[in-house]
């Protein structure tokens, strides 16, 4: 049986970087939800995030449906579009899975809190409400 997770909300007003950072994702959506793109074909996208002790994710925009594994377990930090601070300590092999109607979205960051790497996987289905959000080409030259 997996022991439930630790949660810690926080309404307080984010540091100044955090929210500049926040205000131009806002102006220029960052549609990258990993570190790498590990594989896309006409149905999914699969992408990797590997997080250092102290490294983070900058914001980017989920608009398509999806599910996250953590593979590492782990402790985070997540800021979130609504205004939200969440730490939150992953189980090893957590799944979550989120779905988004037309024209809704979520925008977050992620920081690695803990002292060991922490893996996640995460799965978009590009058939989803929402039309996928074009990836730099960058991105797609590493999952080729």
């Amino acid at each position: 049986m997996m022991e439930k997770a630790a949660l810690k909300t926080d309404h307080s007003a984010w540091p100044e970087d955090i929210a500049r950072e926040f205000e131009r994702e806002r102006d220029n959506p960052n549609p990258c939800v990993g570190s790498r793109l590990l594989s896309e074909n006409e149905r999914v996208r699969v992408w990797e995030i590997r997080l250092q002790p102290g490294e983070r994710i900058g914001f980017h925009r989920h608009v398509l449906d999806y599910f996250w594994t953590s593979v590492s377990g782990g402790r985070g930090r997540q800021h979130v579009h609504d205004g939200t601070t969440v730490e939150y300590t992953y189980q090893p092999g957590e799944t979550r899975h989120e779905v988004y109607g037309a024209g809704e979205f979520k925008v977050h960051d992620l920081e690695n809190l803990g002292d060991q790497e922490m893996v996640f996987m995460t799965i978009e289905f590009l058939n989803s409400a929402n039309k996928p959000m074009a990836l730099p080409e960058h991105m797609r030259k590493v999952a080729a």
